[in-house]
């Protein structure tokens, strides 16, 4: 392919919408990835905080996502497109953000797969690249977190053990539906005000500074909410939750990546003082949702060292590492 096919001044960026994750959900599986983001809902769910547009180029050959942070700085991603055309649409990129809108291109939470490609090709010759430690994705064997078997899982079993002693009768596991949408919006407003009376949360941020998490749970709830509200996306994302008493105490949402035979858990919240109850919902959201998933993605810990811990103790078989890339030697006036 020619590098100078695409026009960057014809490059367009819209809003992503809860319907595009719907149109545009087959082009994050173009390329190896196995990342959080090598689906839609991980960006979507983090639209208003980011301010995630996308732009499609070439008859929907390539995906660009585009990302504005809260500061204002504005930053890509790799392309989703087939892995051949991967340094073509990066340079392409590369192109837009120099004349365009005449800054470096920077990148965060650059993909494993990506960023290994790139490099063998010599594309990132003019980029610093780093890698973001606390970004890293974990992941773990599906069969393992279903079933939490051997030595290792004991006391996840325990925990489960002790929730069902307490609530063994009185609980029961649904898929969640749009008709739940004020319930879940309840739960995650109460969950999160129980976080913000416990102090704030200190996370890493994509510039690796800390931040309090709080504001960036406002924008995930958002976006949790805008999806629970539109029924159309039920058919290609799962929502489930575990329900006491008939009151929803646990919720999980994820998405899959066929490709990889992986899902991905975007988000998983529980009642933090019923023991056993993440391990429950963390148990029968894959056995119910993704029995079939031979790889589980649970995302990043942020730099928290609670989190970090809590997805260490379920033994990951690996990690999708990510990378920050940086052009150097950009001169605008040169541009």
């Amino acid at each position: 392919m020619s590098e100078h096919t695409t026009n960057t001044q014809t490059i367009e960026f819209q809003d992503m919408e809860a319907e595009d994750m719907i149109s545009l959900s087959h082009m994050f599986h173009m390329r190896p990835n196995k990342s959080c983001d090598s689906a839609p809902l991980c960006n979507f769910l983090y639209k208003e905080y980011y301010n995630v547009r996308y732009a499609l180029l070439d008859e929907k050959r390539a995906l660009l996502l585009q990302f504005v942070s809260p500061e204002g700085d504005i930053f890509g991603f790799p392309p989703h497109c087939r892995e051949e055309d991967l340094m073509h649409y990066f340079k392409v990129q590369e192109r837009y953000y120099n004349e365009v809108l005449g800054i470096p291109l920077v990148i965060y939470s650059a993909d494993e797969e990506a960023v290994t490609h790139l490099l063998a090709e010599g594309t990132l010759d003019g980029y610093d690249v780093s890698e973001a430690d606390d970004m890293k994705d974990y992941l773990y064997d599906g069969d393992a977190l279903r079933t939490l078997a051997g030595r290792k899982y004991s006391k996840k079993r325990n925990h489960l053990h002790k929730f069902e002693e307490a609530y063994g009768g009185r609980w029961e596991y649904r898929r969640i539906t749009p008709d739940d949408k004020d319930e879940v919006a309840a739960f995650l407003k109460a969950w999160m005000h129980e976080k913000e009376e416990k102090g704030a949360m200190i996370g890493i941020n994509e510039n690796q500074e800390t931040f309090d998490s709080m504001e960036e749970l406002e924008g995930e709830y958002r976006g949790i909410y805008k999806i629970i509200t539109t029924p159309a996306l039920f058919e290609y994302i799962r929502v489930g939750g575990i329900f006491i008493d008939g009151r929803l105490k646990a919720f999980s949402l994820g998405d899959y990546n066929p490709c990889e035979e992986m899902a991905i858990i975007d988000v998983e919240k529980a009642d933090a003082e019923i023991t056993g109850l993440y391990q429950a919902i963390n148990q029968q959201f894959l056995i119910h949702e993704y029995p079939d998933a031979k790889l589980v993605n649970r995302e990043d810990d942020v730099g928290m060292e609670g989190l970090r811990q809590s997805k260490l103790s379920y033994y990951p078989i690996g990690f999708e590492r990510k990378y920050t890339l940086r052009q150097t030697g950009f001169d605008k006036a040169m541009n």
